[in-house]
């Protein structure tokens, strides 16, 4: 069975020396409450959950996976068991609000907690993570009584959420979705329409299921202006709040994937089902992006967790495994063959795994602080961050989820052979990330919001405030090497900015044809800041641990750094050797 150790030095070492999160709450009047031991206490009681009870059921849920019989769903042995031990420990309510029964944690606490879950079982964070999803778009959008009547017992686990948009014709464009809403007599609504995709659709972990779905009322604007936000339990309510007669949506289906097998990615029917508006007709995208953006960051963090065990199991076996001789002489004569860790190949794979998953830890803090700013500041700081958390989320999302797929990628091939074989674990891990790139919007499509919506729209305005703060902090560092690595990323960052918008009033297809590599600079561009930000806090310090970071950073440097140079020539090659072809070229196949 494949391995896993939360990593929790790093994470202290990221929260506490980097970016000094002691500092941080207590200068937050509604965050002074947190300290350093409390969240030590959670940290610990949450690796000790996910490497006890997890870990174990991760092989087995996906060689049992979700069922569906007589239009009932179940899923694989031991989830309930595990879900319910979840649920009364607090953990689905970490990071909400007190009011509702949560404990009030920061994202810069929760997102490490997420990462140890997606590291551990990532089919079973699916089905919490929608709920807490769920209950941030009821909190931000939904009335006094309804979130009196549903967050409580969301976030008690009792109950679960979802969220509903997808359909089989409408994708990314939600503007043509056809699933309609026609108001009853009494004030609800009718919902009819199919659903696709939806992540946690039905199970048998929790009393009731909150579908937060998106639909059209019958008079509704075209396109994404006429979207509307409904609650459909899977049980309706009794008068008292308590369960009562079954609503009329159901899971028809469950897709056949290729990992995550044991959540139930359902195909969902609404037939006439009783819907409960949120906020105000035609409104509902915007409540629903809430949840979204808080997903995409999950997202990365769960490559981010793919990743890192990815690492620790394939950095395990390469210790373990016996093969072939040092090129600089033996290194173990009183055995058959030196460890493969001898071979400069596998510590290049292991070593840029490694990499990525230190400067990913670290984005992954940093956009969560950016949230926590945007809910607990004043009104200026809190404007600043919303640019920044809009700015970075698409990268947070396809960036951090594109490179742990490499990641997960060079730890199989440490494996080698052994790595294609289903006992060692790890073409699960590949198969489970894979989704990461898809869902939440593809990574193409992060790209081109990224540099649709947030660059050229406002003429690199945000960008521009980024890469300030970046030399901001540079101006003060100590370790030469890296100040300039950082600076110069900068510079080319800055540079590809102007270069793109500027394209972008000339071709309108320069944008989309620049958008993965643009979003790739800019990941790079991040995580040289993240390792000046490392370096700074190491340096000051004493003992291995310390140096490791600083060697790690020059290595990110010196070997994966470089690649930004890459992308840039790219990006300045134009969209005309891309958009020069004949629509018939893709299918002359003959």
């Amino acid at each position: 069975m494949p391995i896993y150790t939360a990593p929790l030095q790093d994470m202290r070492f990221i929260l506490n020396d980097v970016f000094k999160a002691d500092a941080f709450w207590q200068a937050t009047p509604e965050l002074a409450h947190i300290d350093s031991e409390t969240v030590n206490q959670i940290l610990e009681g949450m690796a000790k959950f996910s490497q006890d009870v997890l870990v174990p059921l991760n092989r087995t849920g996906d060689e049992e996976g979700a069922k569906i019989e007589n239009g009932v769903v179940t899923t694989p042995k031991g989830f309930k068991e595990a879900f319910k031990a979840y649920a009364n420990d607090g953990w689905v309510g970490l990071g909400a609000d007190e009011e509702w029964g949560g404990q009030g944690m920061p994202k810069m606490v929760s997102v490490m907690t997420d990462e140890m879950i997606f590291s551990a079982n990532p089919a079973f964070m699916l089905y919490p993570l929608l709920s807490v999803g769920a209950g941030m778009a009821l909190n931000s959008y939904a009335s006094q009584e309804q979130k009196e009547q549903y967050l409580p017992k969301i976030y008690s686990g009792e109950w679960a959420g979802t969220m509903c948009l997808t359909e089989s014709h409408a994708g990314t464009d939600l503007g043509i979705m056809k699933t309609k809403a026609v108001q009853n007599a009494d004030g609800s609504y009718a919902i009819t329409g199919n659903k696709i995709f939806i992540t946690g659709g039905d199970h048998d972990l929790a009393e009731n299921i909150i579908h937060l779905v998106l639909a059209k009322t019958p008079d509704a604007p075209a396109g994404s202006r006429g979207i509307s936000l409904f609650i459909v339990p899977k049980f309706l309510l009794n008068t008292d709040g308590s369960v009562g007669e079954r609503n009329h949506v159901g899971a028809g289906s469950i897709e056949h994937k290729m990992g995550i097998k044991a959540s139930a990615t359902c195909v969902m029917n609404f037939d006439g089902a009783k819907g409960f508006i949120v906020g105000k007709e035609n409104e509902g995208l915007a409540a629903m992006f809430i949840m979204m953006n808080y997903e995409r960051l999950s997202m990365g963090i769960q490559g981010l967790g793919a990743s890192e065990v990815s690492y620790q199991n394939a950095a395990q076996y390469a210790t373990d495994r016996l093969q072939g001789r040092s090129a600089t002489g033996v290194k173990s004569p009183e055995k058959p063959a030196d460890s493969i860790l001898v071979h400069p190949d596998v510590r290049r794979m292991l070593l840029k795994t490694k990499a990525h998953n230190e400067a990913a830890r670290c984005f992954a803090m940093y956009v969560a602080q950016q949230l926590d700013m945007t809910k607990f500041s004043d009104d200026t700081t809190k404007a600043k961050a919303d640019e920044r958390v809009a700015l970075l989320t698409p990268v947070a999302k396809a960036f951090l989820t594109d490179k742990s797929f490499d990641g997960c990628i060079d730890a199989q091939m440490v494996f080698g052979g052994h790595g294609y074989i289903r006992e060692w674990g790890m073409e699960q891990f590949v198969r489970d990330l894979r989704i990461a790139q898809i869902y939440e919007g593809t990574n193409g499509i992060q790209a081109a919001d990224l540099i649709g919506r947030k660059v050229t729209k406002n003429g690199g305005k945000f960008v521009a405030t980024y890469l300030a703060e970046i030399r901001e902090f540079a101006a003060t560092m100590q370790t030469d090497w890296m100040k300039a690595a950082v600076l110069k990323s900068a510079d080319t960052l800055e540079a590809l900015t102007t270069h793109v918008v500027e394209r972008a009033q000339v071709n309108a297809s320069e944008p989309n044809a620049a958008a993965v590599d643009y979003l790739h600079a800019f990941g790079l561009t991040s995580y040289a800041y993240m390792y000046a930000m490392i370096v700074e806090a190491a340096s000051k310090k004493e003992g291995a641990f310390y140096k490791n970071k600083l060697d790690l950073a020059r290595f990110f440097v010196t070997r994966m750094l470089p690649e930004l140079d890459a992308r840039a020539k790219i990006i300045e090659s134009g969209s005309d050797v891309i958009m020069g072809f004949d629509e018939g070229y893709f299918t002359a196949f003959a």
